[in-house]
């Protein structure tokens, strides 16, 4: 009788298993002048994507204006530094994108032509395209994110689409966004629909019905599945506060996310990795050092 070689009944085992995904940590930056520089946040070797944070004003008319905290002054151009931080990131290997948009702000698109125009001055002052008055200075960013919470909801697929056309062969323009849990996104779940986005880091924090509540995984993981199930991305991110007091609720301690909810979601094809909110609070709590080993 031929002898089973005692390997195989582990390979049966294995291929049970249904396998999980590895991720990254997407962070985002530029909201403290307190949370350090863009070379040191990416030194860490911590974060698969910096989120630069934010461009608030622009569109329907306005005059585009970045608002960077404390790190520098894009008045007087004391912000074209950061190309030094850019490309001392993409060096490692991080994605850097610009955030446009945010919580408070005035921006919105009056029409498809207007947001033709917004992604016209993104790509000549942040994508690979030309102008002399770069905010960021001549660094090339890797590409834009959405993170849309006020205003108008029209629009904003025309200006993915205008954004994504602009990719050529070897450096495609990225694009990402940070839709609200609620299932589809009141601001963004058109835009969403075209199938644009590489990357999606749902905010599952300051909306009750679909976020870890003390005890309760399962609303987020409801929400979850749904958010990865319903739409054409490349990829989906947990978006999560790092501390209690960097959201109005949906923190979630590093223990339960690492045992309870990132071994559920990591089954998922599209699982990305965790984003968090934000540098300046992740350098006080520490999370992404918390959870890493487990994303």
């Amino acid at each position: 009788m031929a002898r089973i070689p005692l390997f195989l009944p582990l390979l049966i085992l294995l291929s049970l298993i249904k396998p999980s995904h590895a991720g990254g940590i997407a962070i985002y930056w530029g909201q403290s002048g307190y949370e350090g520089s863009l070379t040191e946040t990416c030194a860490t070797a911590k974060y698969s994507h910096v989120i630069i944070s934010f461009l608030y004003q622009f569109g329907n008319g306005r005059t585009p204006e970045i608002d960077l905290a404390g790190h520098c002054n894009p008045a007087s151009n004391g912000c074209t530094v950061i190309s030094n931080g850019i490309r001392s990131c993409q060096a490692r290997g991080v994605k850097v994108l610009l955030s446009i948009g945010g919580g408070i702000g005035s921006y919105s698109l009056a029409s498809s032509l207007d947001a033709q125009n917004v992604a016209d001055y993104l790509w000549n002052n942040f994508l690979g395209g030309q102008s002399p008055s770069r905010p960021l200075g001549d660094a090339v960013l890797d590409g834009i994110d959405f993170d849309i919470e006020l205003g108008s909801t029209y629009h904003w697929a025309d200006l993915a689409r205008c954004l994504k056309a602009y990719s050529q062969p070897g450096r495609t323009v990225l694009l990402s966004a940070a839709p609200q849990c609620p299932f589809p996104d009141m601001f963004l779940g058109n835009a969403l629909n075209t199938g644009l986005f590489n990357y999606v880091w749902v905010q599952f924090y300051n909306n009750a019905p679909c976020q870890y509540n003390v005890g309760n995984v399962n609303n987020l993981i409801s929400s979850w599945n749904r958010w990865t199930t319903s739409i054409n991305a490349g990829s989906v991110f947990i978006g999560l506060p790092v501390a209690p007091g960097a959201a109005g609720s949906g923190y979630i301690p590093p223990s339960v996310l690492t045992s309870q909810i990132l071994p559920v979601i990591k089954q998922s094809l599209k699982y990305g990795g965790v984003m968090l909110w934000s540098k300046y609070f992740d350098n006080r709590s520490g999370y992404s050092s918390f959870i890493i080993a487990s994303v």
